[in-house]
């Protein structure tokens, strides 16, 4: 596999990168080791290319790009399907403002785009979007919730949260209402959507809420959507109440048993199948576990916690087994920061059976993750998980999607490789017999599994 580098304008997330000299970011006032990928004037990340194309166990039945918009192309960020339907969202390139794309997916070798959304506010880029079936006194259909991000918090129209659609019609969207943050908060980046008992709730992830706000505001917030067009928070997580946290915590500062400072930060949430616990991707500190069977009053369960020499970096997550083994994937593109051990960011399996203690079963490493000669790049790490029965799903930026078999979880085992050409995906989810991967590129493709190399 040949590899060329080259200078980009960033990918998606917010992320720390530690000691990177003159690269890093002043993040406003934080002015620390963060950067925000695609946002900010200037930034430049280092990205991994592939010459050509490599697979096995899957074949590209699809690949579609995304249509321009106002004569832009914009880069595609996340995928979700529901039903018959792909959603994509976009990110940062041409300015933003590329919304929700709807594919009809009927012939899925054909996916068709069908109609656009959510890019009602200036200034702003949209990566996140979940889809579910919503049955209140005040709402009956499909409610989409977007993340919505500043591209620069000083701009005075732009402002940051989620928007709810009711994409019950998928080809014609019709928005709901919008949950806003502060406006010194970039936004929501990754969001989740649960039905309790009926009650849809929205996880967010704000980053660096707490940090801009002065504990105001926190970088996870409970929101009830019953009423779409009237979002009500429930609840927001102080980190100051787990013990090792201290009071004067600022929001994002932390230092470890091990003495090390680390970043603490909310990057992402999901809840389980009920929508009694959720998972919060705090990055440092790890992946917390919160009882939200009353959502007015969460309770702590217990959270994952790393290795001294191990950069933390908890990015997504997802569950498997009945909901008895947490999969979590961690964001590191800095393989060589001072003091911790010389890899990207690689897949963490957790037994949570007994969610006050996970269990630590094992770890799934690709052939990219030790390669650390190329430096700071994101395309050896890995970024989104999900999970089919008992096969796994990453999404891996330049390594493409791979598929693991985690029928023991304590030994996971790559059954499936793809890797398009010029490979920078971002997400992946699964439906029937189709994966389907968005690549911030080149769109969204469709993947069938095979029998051998393709």
């Amino acid at each position: 596999m040949n590899r060329k580098f080259v200078l980009s304008v960033g990918l998606a997330t917010a992320l720390t990168l530690g000691s990177l000299g003159s690269l890093v970011l002043a993040h406003d006032e934080l002015g620390s080791d963060i950067i925000e990928k695609g946002t900010g004037p200037g930034y430049e990340a280092i990205e991994s290319t592939i010459e050509g194309s490599e697979s096995f166990n899957w074949k590209e039945v699809a690949a579609v790009q995304i249509q321009e918009k106002d004569g832009k192309l914009n880069s595609t960020a996340d995928v979700y399907v529901h039903k018959s339907f792909a959603y994509t969202g976009t990110h940062t390139k041409g300015g933003g403002e590329g919304g929700v794309r709807v594919w009809d997916l009927k012939d899925p070798a054909n996916p068709k785009e069908v109609a656009a959304f959510a890019d009602d506010i200036p200034g702003t880029w949209q990566e996140k979007v979940i889809v579910k079936r919503v049955n209140t006194k005040q709402f009956k259909g499909d409610l989409a919730v977007v993340s919505v991000q500043q591209l620069d918090t000083h701009n005075p129209d732009s402002i940051g949260g989620f928007l709810l659609y009711d994409v019950t019609n998928p080809y014609q969207p019709k928005k709901l209402g919008f949950w806003a943050l502060d406006k010194k908060v970039r936004g929501t980046h990754e969001l989740y959507l649960t039905v309790q008992n009926g009650r849809p709730l929205v996880l967010t992830a704000n980053p660096y809420a707490d940090y801009y706000t002065h504990g105001e505001e926190k970088d996870f917030q409970l929101v009830d959507v019953s009423n779409p067009a009237e979002p009500q928070t429930l609840y927001q997580f102080d980190p100051r109440s787990l013990p090792e946290v201290p009071e004067d915590f600022d929001g994002y500062n932390w230092t470890d048993k091990h003495g090390k400072n680390r970043a603490v930060f909310n990057h992402s949430t999901m809840a389980d199948v009920n929508g009694t616990t959720a998972y919060l991707s705090f990055w440092d500190l790890g992946t917390i576990i919160l009882d939200i069977n009353d959502p007015e009053n969460p309770t702590f369960l217990g959270r994952t916690e790393f290795s001294s020499n191990q950069q933390g970096s908890a990015h997504s997550a997802a569950l498997a087994k009945g909901g008895n083994v947490l999969i979590e994937t961690r964001e590191v593109y800095n393989p060589t920061k001072e003091g911790y051990e010389q890899a990207y960011g690689y897949t963490r399996i957790f037994d949570i059976k007994d969610k006050t203690k996970p269990n630590l079963l094992s770890e799934f490493r690709t052939e990219l993750v030790d390669d650390v000669q190329y430096g700071l790049t994101f395309a050896n790490t890995v970024h989104d998980p999900k999970v089919q029965g008992n096969t796994l799903y990453l999404s891996h930026y330049g390594g493409g999607v791979r598929s693991v078999d985690i029928s023991d979880p304590s030994n996971p085992v790559e059954i499936g490789k793809y890797i398009p050409e010029r490979s920078n995906i971002w997400g992946v989810d699964v439906a029937g017999d189709y994966v389907y991967a968005s690549d911030m590129g080149t769109g969204l493709k469709v993947l069938q599994q095979t029998d051998g190399e393709e």
